[in-house]
């Protein structure tokens, strides 16, 4: 079984290497294939250096001669595809690099995943798998007793949300109109260990401990569903291998918090937890209302109802726990290399 894994530095693809790994439960060969942009890391990876079934190759998805030498040469069964620009700030100030790696990069891996496909045996067509891994942001904003299912309409509001939906979009039509055999799969927010720091949890984390202020856009009233990386990447494993070809899967973790509620809970923890405080008697104290993101969604929330009745996946860790062993990794690592390159 050998796996090719698209952006397998970045936060959920290494996530998903070290569950294959560890587990070994496919036997699998792994090639990651990552770009290494400013959130992609090996560093993420460094336990599994030297595992003979594990290899690196730092490439682009728009390079096409690149990506289809790693497939002629390394003869992948399945295909996982994270590559992706992922932080709806960074898509605001500059969408170009979204629109060129979310939309043409996965055109490109596309045409060149087709290409393979239809020069493999009968048999291994039987067994090949493209697995696109996307967002529930392609969803758009959600009212407040909404849920989001596998069959709610397209509405993105930003860039990056916009050039994820475009993906989706055409590994769709790939399937419908060349047969290439796909599954989609769209996850709410992630969270754990190995996060970069630009995102939320591991922003207010990091701040909190350097006695820096922490940010939280408007009024902190959006609502978001949070899902811990590893229970994640045990989701894209189930579907991958028991899901339906051409089907959507959403994955979430049912914990829907406002995001000044997240703030102030990471804030108390790390109260409990860190005696000597830079600064402030509390770090509630550095907490500091900004300006709102443009076009920010008020609400996201997941319904995963398919992937656990049909597929028999199901949460290992509730907020609560998931949140206690995040913050412990951040402070473990607080003053390692983990995020420099």
């Amino acid at each position: 079984m050998n796996i090719l894994i698209t952006g397998g530095a970045g936060f959920i693809g290494s996530a998903l290497i070290r569950h294959f790994l560890k587990t070994n439960q496919f036997k699998c060969n792994i090639l990651n294939y990552d770009k290494l942009t400013y959130a992609g890391n090996v560093k993420n990876l460094s336990s599994f250096r030297k595992n003979k079934n594990y290899q690196f190759v730092k490439g682009d998805i728009c390079n096409s001669e690149l990506f289809r030498k790693c497939l002629n040469d390394f003869k992948p069964i399945w295909i996982m595809h994270l590559a992706a620009e992922s932080h709806v700030d960074r898509s605001i100030d500059g969408p170009d690099d979204f629109i060129q790696t979310n939309i043409i990069g996965t055109f490109k891996i596309l045409n060149e995943s087709l290409r393979y496909f239809n020069s493999l045996s009968n048999l291994n067509k039987k067994r090949f798998r493209f697995h696109h891994i996307s967002t529930d942001e392609v969803y758009g904003d959600l009212k407040m007793e909404d849920f989001f299912h596998e069959t709610t309409s397209y509405a993105p509001s930003s860039p990056y949300s916009a050039s994820k939906a475009s993906s989706d979009h055409l590994v769709r039509a790939w399937f419908r109109t060349y047969g290439l055999p796909i599954i989609v799969t769209n996850c709410s927010n992630n969270y754990g260990p190995y996060q970069y720091p630009e995102k939320l949890i591991p922003l207010v984390i990091l701040n909190a401990l350097k006695g820096k202020s922490i940010p939280v856009y408007g009024n902190g009233q959006q609502i978001r569903d949070w899902l811990y990386v590893e229970d994640h990447a045990r989701a894209l494993v189930k579907v991958i291998n028991e899901g339906q070809l051409g089907e959507t899967y959403n994955i979430g973790g049912n914990n829907t918090y406002k995001n000044i509620d997240i703030v102030n809970m990471i804030c108390n923890i790390l109260d409990n937890l860190i005696k000597s405080k830079p600064t402030v008697s509390s770090f509630t104290e550095l907490i500091k209302f900004v300006a709102d993101r443009p076009g920010h969604d008020l609400r996201y929330a997941i319904d995963c109802t398919k992937i656990k009745t049909q597929l028999g996946w199901k949460q290992l860790e509730t907020f609560e726990s998931g949140i206690q062993k995040t913050i412990n990794w951040y402070i473990k690592n607080l003053n390692s290399d983990i995020f420099l390159k």
